[in-house]
């Protein structure tokens, strides 16, 4: 019987979890909504909701409790500025997570977490834009190495 166990293992060592989370707290926060595996999606749910809850109350410590759990400058100045904004009317349930059926292969099942009231834009924010124009002028100037 597992009475009492706060928390799930997801089979992996406790340096190892740690390091997983803070990495799809990173993510989510970045892109702020991840594909991922239904269990890991189930234990991120509560973590994403203590980080923005801290980030509401925008003070020097919980910067620094931020900074702590997520690691990185950019994504604590997004949850303590733009996160805290949008979410000051909501008192919790800041994310939500979505079955999205089952993995190829090893027929996990997968879920899609995602910020409520999410920008649409954030998700697009690493992928490069594909311009026909610079290929073009790649082309053209080939073409123009090519004929000297």
């Amino acid at each position: 019987m597992r009475h009492k166990f706060g928390y799930r293992k997801l089979n992996r060592t406790s340096e190892h979890r740690k390091s997983l989370i803070k990495n799809m707290l990173n993510s989510l926060i970045k892109y702020e909504q991840i594909t991922t595996t239904l269990p890991k999606a189930k234990v991120l749910k509560p973590q994403i909701d203590k980080v923005i809850t801290l980030g509401k109350n925008d003070t020097l410590s919980n910067k620094k409790i931020l900074f702590s759990k997520l690691q990185d400058k950019i994504n604590t100045n997004k949850v303590t500025k733009i996160l805290s904004k949008r979410y000051t009317a909501r008192k919790g349930g800041y994310s939500r997570i979505i079955k999205a059926g089952f993995r190829y292969g090893d027929n996990a099942p997968l879920a899609i977490i995602e910020l409520v009231d999410r920008d649409t834009a954030a998700r697009k924010i690493d992928k490069k834009v594909k311009d026909k124009d610079k290929k073009s002028e790649k082309k053209s100037e080939n073409l123009k190495e090519i004929k000297k």
